[in-house]
């Protein structure tokens, strides 16, 4: 499959189409199908453009009469370069892309253009889908893919794709390269920790212990490197929990960010808070915990200041 890298990223300009549908000798044979707002004088109709009008005419004419052509193909890249998010548009392009045999790699090549330029848009990664499911075989997706995150390494619509073709096509045990690449560059984006955990938990076997125990090393050098960012502190929080090893594991290792002795070197407030749960378990801790959850309501983080003192409350009727 060619590469899509030499889409000229940003904003395409859009080539009217030359001759209008109903001035086409190709398009003579139809009969166009208005769309019907309620009437003569509907109380709010939208304002499309007389090309996009057009456009919409035809293709409601070609779907009445279940019309699958090449021009029907020409039809609907003509309304997707007008508005990319038509869904209707969408399903019929794939209707009558199946319908004809078309060459579904050509189709991927296009669509690889009109992702890259329309970079929010659920719609295409839908068709892509169908597309994907129709030709049975991912090559070239993880490539393309890397280049949308070159754009927008948190884009939702790309992350669940890739989930469901890891799913699709048991691509488990390559994907870990790319994320510790995606994280190396960014070690804030919660997009490809969230991909981590898919690609350790979400498969039919369980990680091994060893598995387990060069991840949570992995997780801790990401948070030496941001003791403040909140995404490794929460895979931690699920890595452990998944393989049932309890939070007072880690005791040490978050006493190195939230020394109670020295409040004022408080480097993670995430610290505090998974020290304030160890302490609360804890015989003879209580003490500890109180003062941690304090020093996250009164210093650390007082925009959740109600929460934290709520967890106080709880600490203090428990031990009642």
């Amino acid at each position: 499959m060619a590469s899509s890298t030499m889409v000229k990223k940003g904003k395409a300009k859009r080539i009217a189409r030359q001759i209008p549908y109903h001035a086409d000798p190709k398009w003579a044979d139809i009969i166009p199908l208005p769309q019907d707002d309620g009437g003569p004088n509907p109380l709010s109709a939208i304002a499309y453009t007389e090309e996009y009008t057009d456009a919409m005419d035809y293709l409601r004419a070609v779907m009445a009469k279940d019309e699958h052509s090449e021009r029907v193909l020409e039809l609907t890249a003509h309304l997707v370069g007008m508005n990319a998010a038509h869904y209707t548009v969408w399903l019929y392009r794939a209707q009558t892309l199946f319908s004809l045999d078309s060459d579904l790699r050509a189709e991927i090549q296009w669509l690889n253009n009109i992702a890259l330029l329309n970079l929010k848009n659920y719609q295409i990664w839908h068709h892509r889908q169908l597309l994907m499911e129709r030709l049975g075989d991912p090559t070239g997706e993880r490539e393309f893919i890397m280049e949308m995150f070159e754009e927008d390494s948190k884009n939702y619509h790309v992350w669940s794709y890739r989930q469901w073709l890891v799913r699709k096509y048991n691509l488990w045990d390559t994907e870990m390269p790319d994320v510790d690449e995606l994280l190396r560059k960014d070690v804030r984006n919660n997009s490809a920790w969230n991909h981590r955990f898919f690609i350790l938990f979400a498969r039919d076997t369980p990680p091994s212990q060893e598995t387990i125990d060069k991840e949570i090393e992995y997780i801790k050098t990401a948070i030496f490197q941001a003791p403040q960012n909140q995404s490794p502190w929460n895979y931690l929080r699920g890595v452990l929990g998944k393989a049932r090893i309890p939070l007072s594991e880690i005791k040490e290792f978050a006493q190195q960010f939230a020394p109670l002795d020295s409040p004022d070197n408080v480097k993670s407030s995430h610290a505090l808070d998974i020290l304030a749960e160890i302490y609360a378990e804890e015989d003879g801790k209580k003490e500890d915990a109180i003062k941690a959850l304090t020093l996250l309501a009164d210093t650390y983080d007082p925009v959740r200041a109600n929460y934290w003192n709520y967890r106080k409350t709880l600490i203090v009727a428990a031990a009642a």
